[in-house]
């Protein structure tokens, strides 16, 4: 059984990490997310690091949950602005918006985001493969539901992360072709996306939420795990 983990990475695009029956199987690395998703074709499941599902009013469910999950490592999760403020043309009209409709702003951080997430929705509308996760929600449970004691960016965090995927049969080799540019961050991050993967394809994945909230075309806004 093959599945696709992926992780958005700067101005390289998007990584990818491929699992075989749990295994690791290879990376993949492409500009465009949906040009990378066509090249696995075989896998049964494709879960992206970037919101997917989008409220029309105040904050999605998921983020909130997966804040008061992660407890230290809270600020790791933003919290995405609903729908209607990723359709503004502008930052500065994007945080209007957001503050409309959730009565907050929208920070710069999170804007930044905007091109690649649209990119992600717009595969996930096109291939009910795809599923959202996030990565430090993944290693929260992979560590059995301990959130990591550093962060990914650093030596320890990177190292801990690592070992945690091999622990789960994920062995990440120091060669890996299409990836090898990719900050080792995002590799961790995609890495563990395809553990998620796996975990979705064989119908044992968690999800938060428990009761997914609804985009307006009825789709559940919700991150698996």
């Amino acid at each position: 059984m093959d599945v696709l983990g992926i992780d958005a990475c700067g101005k390289l695009g998007w990584v990818g990490i491929r699992l075989t029956d749990g295994a690791y199987a290879g990376s993949l690395a492409d500009v465009r997310l949906d040009a990378l998703i066509a090249r696995a074709a075989t896998a049964r499941v494709v879960a992206v690091d970037m919101p997917l599902g989008l409220v029309e009013n105040g904050w999605r469910a998921a983020d909130l949950a997966a804040k008061a999950l992660l407890g230290e490592r809270r600020s790791s999760v933003f919290l995405i602005a609903p729908e209607p403020a990723w359709r503004e043309r502008d930052h500065p009209a994007a945080a209007d918006r957001c503050q409309e409709l959730t009565g907050n702003r929208l920070s710069r951080q999170a804007w930044a985001l905007a091109p690649k997430l649209l990119e992600a929705r717009a595969c996930w509308a096109a291939d009910d493969r795809v599923h959202e996760v996030h990565p430090e929600v993944s290693f929260h449970a992979l560590a059995g539901g301990l959130p990591p004691t550093h962060a990914k960016k650093t030596w320890r965090g990177q190292h801990l992360r690592r070992s945690l995927l091999a622990d789960a049969g994920i062995v990440l080799p120091d060669t890996l072709g299409e990836a090898d540019l990719v900050p080792p961050d995002d590799v961790l991050d995609a890495a563990v996306a395809a553990w998620s993967a796996h975990r979705i394809a064989r119908g044992t994945a968690g999800r938060i939420p428990e009761t997914p909230q609804l985009d307006p075309k009825g789709r559940a806004v919700e991150i698996h795990f």
